[in-house]
């Protein structure tokens, strides 16, 4: 794949998604203009990061104007059987497309706080380049040592985000959901990162129990999929055999809640998320 192509798919793609993403402060930035910077922007600094089996760069970019930190992933290994003792799966795959994919089918079905990641070469190799989140105040292992204070100052909107979360895992089939990978902001806003190790084969849900609510917009953005309109917005970052195994899911996630609803009724369902308070 030429250096040019990755960048000129990424940058379609963000038109026509259109999404909001979170931008440094004081800096007014559109999608479009943080394509182009995570898919040029020179690194003036790199560094590994502690995080994570695959230990991902952390580099801070600058194009002269705005300087701001990206994660650098180039991981992308398939093996027919992983040995992880319990966590031992056939068809394993580990691989930067994911987080590409992660965050075009996250805009597509409305879930906005999956941070951008676009296609671009790293050293040779093909990578994932992804915003890096700011303000973080702690991940998922520093919010569950607040022990009385779980749930921050909006109990009722964290849980709802935690909802969001357990749908957004069924639907990507992420098996590799941990403390890690899921960031606090200090407005507590959950962001969720590192796909590397979703998008499986499976058409079954894995925690249909902890699937009790869900946003509104989700539900509806997430029916209205189609096999067409995730084949085209995925191109070089899904096979066909991921997204038919997606589309399956989706089917499935789509009965569990309309079975929900006949049983419950919507409003014991659906939710709509608020916007995080002012500081």
């Amino acid at each position: 794949m030429s250096a040019s192509r990755p960048v000129l798919l990424a940058l379609v793609l963000v038109f026509v998604l259109a999404p909001r993403m979170a931008a440094p402060q004081g800096v007014a930035i559109t999608p479009e203009q943080m394509a182009v910077f995570l898919a040029k922007a020179a690194i003036v600094r790199e560094r590994t990061t502690s995080d994570g089996i695959t230990r991902p760069i952390r580099a801070t970019l600058s194009d002269g104007v705005l300087t701001h930190d990206a994660q650098f992933q180039t991981v992308d290994q398939a093996r027919a059987v992983f040995e992880a003792g319990k966590a031992s799966e056939v068809d394993f795959k580990d691989t930067y497309r994911y987080n590409i994919a992660g965050y075009r089918l996250a805009q597509m079905v409305g879930l906005e706080t999956v941070p951008m990641s676009v296609e671009r070469t790293y050293k040779g190799k093909s990578a994932a380049v992804t915003w890096w989140i700011d303000d973080v105040m702690f991940d998922e292992v520093g919010r569950q040592k607040l022990q009385d204070k779980k749930l921050g100052p909006e109990p009722e909107r964290t849980q709802k985000q935690i909802y969001n979360m357990y749908v957004w895992d069924e639907l990507i089939q992420n098996r590799d959901r941990n403390g890690g990978n899921i960031l606090w902001t200090k407005d507590w806003t959950m962001w969720l990162i590192d796909h590397t190790r979703a998008f499986r084969s499976g058409g079954s849900l894995l925690k249909p129990e902890r699937l009790l609510r869900i946003e509104r917009t989700l539900f509806a953005r997430m029916k209205e999929l189609t096999e067409q309109s995730v084949s085209q917005a995925m191109k070089g970052s899904l096979t066909r055999g991921e997204i038919e195994a997606m589309m399956k899911r989706r089917d499935v996630l789509v009965r569990h809640f309309e079975k929900l609803i006949a049983e419950r009724g919507e409003v014991a369902v659906f939710f709509t998320l608020s916007p995080a308070a002012a500081p």
